[in-house]
């Protein structure tokens, strides 16, 4: 585990939040939704953070966009460079040029997305290799730009469960040095790879992925996760982390945790 660092983050107030197409499995337009509660739940997740010494900027809500809330979406930002996106759906295609626009206007160099490309839904920084999902958003071809443009490794995982098609819904970067994740969302050769790497790596349990409890934002020291991942939260505890449970089960309904709502800006 290591020591905790400031971090900054980039969130969107879920304004617009609403559940009427379905682009994933834990989408039902027919279903209800609370807008109200959609805002408090994130409220409390933004306090949260700031309550743990973090920064958190915020974009314009756009309307017509009820999916902008997921700012991990958004943008993969290392060393100061930001990769923009390019989303596999046309439902979500209009918030790409809108967080590439806020990056360009708060003076970082922006490097367009040549395919498609859910930021940090799918590319995570684990020390000093980047975690990169394929499978069912992000193209395999996107992996390549992305070493390229950040000049790290990148580490390709083959993501299986349509319930987990974003990395971020199945592995949680706890520190440089470990993970936890749920194996069974990914390829025989990708669960290989992670227990080469990270072979003190905490293991989900199905009931607390289905919570999307590795859905989780950790500092090093402190993670934010679902209130409801229980058994996730005690083996967090147990290995020496810190936890904050909230609950986002309102945004839950259209397949976002902490982590989805939470985009990492790295200077």
């Amino acid at each position: 585990m290591t020591t905790a660092a400031a971090r900054r983050y980039l969130m969107c107030r879920p304004t617009h939040f609403a559940v009427t197409y379905r682009i994933n499995p834990w989408m039902d337009p027919t279903a209800p939704y609370d807008n109200a509660l959609a805002v408090s739940q994130w409220e409390t997740l933004r306090q949260t953070f700031l309550d743990l010494g973090h920064t958190v900027e915020l974009i314009e809500p756009l309307p017509g966009l009820p999916d902008m809330v997921f700012a991990a979406n958004g943008a993969t930002v290392v060393d100061g460079k930001v990769l923009a996106v390019q989303f596999r759906d046309a439902e979500r295609a209009n918030e790409a040029p809108a967080y590439k626009a806020w990056f360009e206007n708060a003076g970082f160099e922006v490097f367009d997305a040549k395919h498609t490309n859910e930021g940090e839904g799918d590319i995570l920084l684990a020390g000093d290799v980047l975690l990169a999902g394929t499978g069912f958003r992000t193209a395999h071809a996107a992996h390549a730009q992305t070493q390229e443009v950040f000049g790290r490794p990148v580490i390709t995982l083959q993501l299986v469960d349509p319930a987990y098609y974003h990395l971020d819904t199945a592995l949680c970067v706890l520190d440089e040095r470990n993970i936890a994740y749920l194996p069974s969302a990914f390829s025989p050769g990708s669960q290989a790879v992670l227990r080469r790497l990270f072979p003190d790596a905490i293991i989900a349990t199905a009931a607390d992925a289905e919570v999307l409890g590795l859905n989780a934002v950790s500092d090093g020291r402190t993670v934010v996760l679902p209130v409801q991942a229980t058994e996730l939260t005690a083996a967090l505890q147990a290995a020496g982390y810190r936890t904050a449970g909230v609950d986002v089960s309102e945004l839950r309904k259209a397949g976002g945790g902490p982590k989805c709502c939470t985009l990492e800006v790295r200077s």
